[in-house]
C-alpha cells in the first residue's frame, strides 16, 4: 500500500456496536468515513447474555454497506479489509451453516456451577499454566458444558467472526488470537489443549482449523461480490482478538509499555513477541498471533460501576460532579469499596464475589461513594499492574484509554497516583480498529513491522509521590476486606 492512495477497510465488531473505517497506508484513519451500528446484549434472569449471530451479520453487511457508498469513488481505492470482534464468545451451526444457538458472550454466567465442577475435576493450576485461562464462565469450558448435549457433543462450535468469514467465504478457520482467548488453547504450543477438550466432551473436527492472521481470505461469495464489487478480489485478513488490537492501536505492542482500558469494564495488558510465558497465577495469557502474547488482567467494573453510583445516588451534571471529584483528597472519605458489582474476573477470579462498601456513616456524601468507586477500580489495576511487572519489569510506561477515562481526567489522575507512575494518555480514538489495520498491513508485507507506526497520545498525567503513599494503606485495607468478605 502507498500512504497517499491505497486504503484500508476496517471492521470492529464488538459487544455493543459494530464500526467499520478507512484507514491509509500508515494506519492512519481516514476522517469522515465511518459507519457504525450499535445493538444490545440480551440478558436474561439466570444470567444468559446473548447476541442475534443473524442480527450481527445484518449489521456487518449494513456497516459496509454504508461506508462504501460513503466513500464513492475511492472505494475502488481498498486494498485489503481487516477485522476484530469480542473475544471468550461461542455458537453452535449446524451442518447447513445455520446457526442453532445465540451467541454467547463473555458475560454470559449460567454456566458458573459448571465451573465449579471443572475446578472438583481437574487441577486448575496446571489447566492455567498451559491455557492461560481459568475455571470461570468467562471462558468455553463452562459454557460449553451448560449446552445442550446435542449441541455441544454434535455440532461445529465457532466465535463469531468464524461465522461471519463462513457467510461471506464459505469457509472459515479460527484465528491463534481468537482461539486463545476460548480456554481451549495451550498457549505455548499453540494447539487445541487435547486435556480440556475430553472433559468437556468436544472433538477437534467440531472446532475451525486453526490459522493466523497472515491466512488471508479472498473470493467472496458471489452474492456478496456482487454486492461489494469494490471488495471481490482483495485480501481479508481474518478476525483477531479486539482486547490485542487495542494494545496494538494504542501504541503498546511491545513490553515497554503497558495499556489500562476502562469502558464498561476495564482491562490491564502488556504484549510480548515470545516463544515461551510462563503465566503467573491470577492473569490471564491470550495472543495476538503465533510470535506475540498478550498477559493480562481484567475488571468486570469500570465505567458501569461509575454508571450504577450516578443512577443510584441520583448525582448531578457530569461536569459538576466531576469538579468534585477532582477537589477530593485520595482516601479522604474513610471509605472502603470492594467493586465487585458484576463479580471478579482477576486477579482473584470469584465469579460469585459482590460489592461492598465500608465505613458509611450519617455524613458521607453520594460523591464520596462514587470517589471511593473509582479509587477501588484503580487499586484493583495496580494489584495487575505489580503482577505484570514480575514477568516484564520494563514494563514502566502506562497508556491509558477507553471512554470512561476521557470523559473523567479525574480518574485518570487517580490511577496515576494509585500506580506511582505517570499515564500517557492515548489520542487513538479507534485504537482497536487501528491495532486490526496495523496487524494486516504487516501480515501483509505492506509494512515490516507493526511496530515502527507509532500512535499518538495526549499531554503525560503525573503521579503524586504523596497520594500514591495514601493509596498505598488504601490498597492495604482493600486487600485485608477482601480476605475477609470474598476468599473462603
Amino acid at each position: 500500500m502507498t500512504p497517499t492512495a491505497d486504503l484500508l477497510l476496517t471492521l470492529d465488531i464488538g459487544t455493543s456496536s459494530v464500526r467499520a473505517l478507512l484507514f491509509d497506508g500508515d494506519a492512519r484513519v481516514v476522517e469522515g468515513l465511518e459507519a457504525r451500528r450499535t445493538h444490545a446484549v440480551r440478558t436474561t434472569p439466570d444470567g444468559g447474555a446473548e447476541l442475534d449471530p443473524k442480527g450481527l451479520l445484518r449489521e456487518v453487511e449494513e456497516v459496509i454497506d454504508e461506508i462504501l457508498a460513503a466513500a464513492g469513488s475511492r472505494a475502488a481505492s481498498i486494498r485489503a479489509v481487516a477485522c476484530c470482534t469480542f473475544w471468550h464468545s461461542v455458537l453452535g451451526v449446524g451442518d447447513d451453516g445455520a446457526p442453532s444457538t445465540a451467541v454467547l458472550t463473555w458475560g454470559e454466567t449460567r454456566g458458573a456451577s459448571k465451573a465449579d465442577e471443572l475446578r472438583n475435576r481437574l487441577d486448575e493450576r496446571a489447566y492455567h499454566a498451559r491455557t492461560g485461562a481459568f475455571f470461570h464462565p468467562l471462558f468455553l469450558p463452562p459454557k460449553l458444558l451448560w449446552l445442550p448435549e446435542a449441541v455441544r457433543r454434535k455440532q461445529r462450535l465457532m466465535s463469531f467472526g468464524e461465522f461471519l468469514y463462513g457467510e461471506l467465504f464459505g469457509r472459515t478457520l479460527c484465528t491463534i488470537s481468537m482461539a486463545s482467548g476460548t480456554g481451549l488453547l495451550d498457549i505455548n504450543a499453540c494447539d487445541w489443549d487435547r486435556e480440556i477438550l475430553q472433559t468437556v466432551g468436544v472433538s477437534t473436527g467440531q472446532l475451525s482449523p486453526l490459522g493466523d492472521v497472515k491466512d488471508v481470505f479472498t473470493g467472496l461469495r458471489d452474492r456478496y461480490a456482487a454486492r461489494w464489487p469494490a471488495l471481490k478480489d482483495v485480501p481479508w485478513t481474518p478476525p483477531v482478538g479486539d482486547g490485542a488490537c487495542n494494545n496494538l492501536g494504542s501504541g503498546c505492542a511491545t513490553p515497554e509499555r503497558i495499556a489500562v482500558m476502562v469502558g464498561t469494564s476495564g482491562a490491564m495488558r502488556v504484549v510480548s513477541a515470545t516463544d515461551r510465558i510462563e503465566i503467573p497465577w491470577g492473569l490471564w495469557c491470550y495472543r495476538v498471533d503465533r510470535r506475540r502474547v498478550v498477559l493480562g488482567g481484567a475488571l468486570n467494573d469500570g465505567g458501569n460501576l461509575v454508571e450504577w453510583c450516578r443512577r443510584t445516588f441520583q448525582l448531578g451534571a457530569a461536569e459538576q460532579v466531576e469538579r468534585e471529584l477532582a477537589a477530593m483528597e485520595p482516601d479522604a472519605h474513610g471509605l472502603t469499596f470492594l467493586p465487585f458489582l458484576a463479580g471478579e474476573r482477576s486477579p482473584g477470579w470469584v465469579a460469585r464475589a459482590r460489592a461492598a462498601i465500608t465505613g458509611l456513616s450519617l455524613d458521607t456524601k453520594p460523591v464520596q461513594i462514587l470517589r471511593a468507586g473509582m479509587e477501588a477500580v484503580a487499586l484493583r489495576f495496580e494489584l495487575i499492574r505489580a503482577m505484570i511487572c514480575s514477568s516484564f519489569p520494563q514494563a514502566r510506561e502506562i497508556v491509558a484509554s477507553g471512554g470512561a477515562l476521557r470523559e473523567s481526567p479525574a480518574w485518570t489522575q487517580i490511577l496515576a497516583d494509585a500506580m506511582g507512575r505517570p499515564i500517557l494518555p492515548s489520542a487513538e480514538p479507534e485504537a482497536s480498529s487501528r491495532g486490526a489495520a496495523l496487524l494486516a498491513l504487516e501480515a501483509l508485507g505492506r509494512i515490516p513491522r507493526l511496530e515502527d507506526l507509532p500512535a499518538s497520545f495526549g499531554p503525560p498525567i503525573p503521579s503524586h509521590a504523596g497520594r500514591h503513599a495514601r493509596y498505598a494503606a488504601a490498597l492495604a485495607r482493600q486487600r485485608e476486606h477482601y480476605a475477609k468478605l470474598v476468599m473462603p
